[in-house]
């Protein structure tokens, strides 16, 4: 595991910066996979539960998004992991939501119900407690297309927002690290 302080920057450069309540360099990677996708005629779906939310939004904040953002599919509760998603139940009752393989399979379950050529996922725990033996700052993070399953577990520091963010910056570089580069 790799461990990340949201790139090393604080929790005011995360929240404030040139878009929004995302950090510019967030904008900066999304622009970059919204042209990488453009560039192979691609797609890319998310499926998130620890970042809320947050990582569409960062997708969709790029002007010209809807052409290669299809979706999201926010999964907060862990039955609608397997409901929606296609995550094992077995896999949820044994390990719980926190988990490489759980990331991985809503990655693919994404991928595979909005249609999309990726599909990239965030699963991990925020805090401000432990959530089913797991420390704050575990995250998981998939993207899954055609080349296959690429999963990532970085840890993470710092309060709820900032790991939050720090998942949404590194759920980023996971998918333009996928993506040829334009």
């Amino acid at each position: 595991m790799t461990d990340h302080t949201a790139a090393g920057r604080t929790a005011a450069d995360i929240v404030s910066g040139d878009s929004g309540d995302f950090a510019s360099g967030d904008f900066a990677l999304a622009e970059r996979a919204h042209a990488a996708l453009r560039g192979e005629g691609s797609t890319v779906a998310v499926a998130e539960s620890l970042t809320g939310g947050l990582l569409a939004a960062a997708l969709v904040d790029v002007p010209g998004a809807s052409a290669t953002f299809r979706g999201s599919v926010t999964a907060y509760a862990t039955e609608l992991k397997a409901s929606v998603l296609g995550v094992d139940e077995g896999l949820l009752d044994v390990h719980g939501p926190v988990h490489p393989v759980v990331a991985r399979q809503m990655a693919e379950g994404v991928r595979r119900l909005l249609g999309a050529t990726y599909g990239l996922a965030t699963t991990g725990v925020a805090g401000p407690e432990p959530q089913d033996g797991q420390p704050v700052g575990t995250v998981h993070l998939a993207v899954a297309g055609p080349g296959g399953t690429l999963v990532t577990s970085p840890r993470l520091s710092g309060g709820r927002a900032t790991i939050r963010h720090g998942a949404v910056t590194a759920a980023l570089e996971l998918l333009v690290g996928r993506l040829p580069e334009r």
